[in-house]
């Protein structure tokens, strides 16, 4: 494997990061930017990157962008957020041709820039709002999002263990905001908005692919006119934890109950035995070899899926199931078993390092892709902690099997959520 080598630099208040590689035949050009979670701006933000991709000052509607971007020999565009612990991001991702592979497009990559940043610095704006038929419509397409969740009912379910488990800290905030904030919100409050985050937030600009890096340099320098300085930028808050679980039973009209459970894992991207969690997590429900897949679903057929993943940035380890009504205690002990194993050690040297193999070629999958790459990149950035990928490996290669037990006993059952069909059991 060839180390990923990522050069740092910090340009005009820019923190720019550049990655080579000959594996690629595109460059990719990626913007992040960084805010606090908050109850007042959360919905703002959720929709602003919808605005930000329909169009720009000199290219103001969808259409006119797509076909500078079909000029720019079908670059592809994308602008979304979401969060990672207690950090709202807006990500922009512009994929284009390298200009090694196409002798006649050789201002490619100083044609893309100036276009990126127009898309960032310069929006479609009618005096000081934004254009008020896009933002109706996008407001619209935001509301259809926020109502999709309700829809999908395990996403529901986890946006409702979320709700109940981090009830008063930043993480619990609905990363697609809520629809009655979306309704009183005018265009001009959310021009105002955007304004702001462009000297509040912290912007991360990536760049990878096979490419000249002084250019690419001068070229950045020139079209990003940048004076954020992230001083709006909060480390996680103190997580909130009492020292007994509770559970938390909701009634709809469905047919599969959905049992998710909440953990605090008491670890962090930055702490030491992060890559132990990891390991745990391969080992406990990250795989279809793992103890809830093999117990819960396959031994005992109480589920007809069963896994578990982890926020690394908030310290939070979830488990889903989807369970018939009538099974829900019985599931929730069988679950509840799984862990103990864990802290046991009741786990063999052969799954130990059969899962360590797993989570390796995860990564290096990941790694495979411009985008995946990246964002295993910008981890450092959230986590506040150099880690490249290729010392997470390592770290992962070295894991112990008392690393993992020891890791285990740090991890608390916060939240209990089950919800399940009008006539389901549950403790009635």
């Amino acid at each position: 494997m060839q180390p990923i080598t990522e050069k740092y630099l910090k340009e005009k208040g820019l923190r720019i990061h550049f990655i080579q590689s000959k594996k690629y035949k595109t460059v990719n050009i990626v913007a992040k930017l960084k805010a606090p979670l908050e109850k007042e701006t959360v919905t703002k933000r959720a929709l602003l990157p919808y605005i930000l991709k329909q169009g720009t000052k000199n290219y103001p509607s969808r259409k006119d962008l797509q076909l500078k971007l079909d000029d720019l020999y079908g670059a592809v565009l994308a602008v979304n957020g979401g969060k990672k612990g207690e950090n709202h991001l807006i990500s922009l991702r512009l994929e284009i041709a390298n200009p090694k592979f196409i002798p006649e497009a050789q201002t490619i990559i100083k044609d893309g820039i100036e276009l990126f940043s127009e898309i960032l610095f310069h929006p479609n704006v009618r005096g000081n709002a934004f254009d008020e038929k896009v933002f109706e419509r996008e407001k619209d397409t935001l509301k259809q999002k926020i109502h999709a969740v309700k829809d999908d009912k395990m996403q529901y379910a986890n946006t409702r263990l979320i709700d109940e488990m981090c009830k008063d800290e930043p993480y619990g905030l609905h990363v697609h905001g809520y629809e009655e904030e979306l309704a009183r919100m005018t265009s001009i409050e959310l021009y105002e908005y955007y304004k702001t985050r462009l000297t509040e937030d912290q912007l991360d600009i990536y760049v990878l692919g096979d490419f000249n890096e002084d250019e690419v340099l001068t070229q950045l320098k020139s079209s990003f006119n940048w004076e954020g300085t992230g001083s709006n930028v909060q480390v996680s808050s103190k997580q909130e934890q009492s020292n007994e679980s509770h559970e938390v039973i909701e009634k709809d009209n469905i047919g599969q109950a959905k049992l998710h459970i909440g953990y605090r894992t008491n670890v962090r991207y930055k702490d030491d035995d992060y890559a132990a969690l990891q390991v745990f997590n391969g080992l406990f429900g990250g795989f279809p070899s793992s103890k809830l897949f093999i117990n819960v679903r396959e031994k005992n057929s109480l589920a007809y899926y069963a896994s578990s993943r982890m926020e690394s940035h908030k310290g939070l380890l979830f488990v889903f199931s989807g369970i018939a009504p009538s099974d829900f205690e019985k599931a929730r002990d069988i679950i509840r078993e799984q862990m103990t194993a864990m802290k046991q050690g009741d786990f063999t040297d052969k799954e130990l390092n059969e899962t360590k193999d797993l989570i390796i070629n995860q990564l290096l999958e990941t790694m495979d892709h411009s985008q995946g790459l990246i964002e295993l990149l910008y981890q450092q950035v959230i986590g506040e902690k150099e880690l490249a990928p290729d010392d997470l490996i390592a770290a992962i290669k070295n894991v112990t099997k008392d690393q993992v037990v020891q890791v285990a006993q740090k991890i608390k059952e916060d939240t209990v959520y089950l919800l399940t069909s009008e006539g389901g059991q549950g403790n009635e």
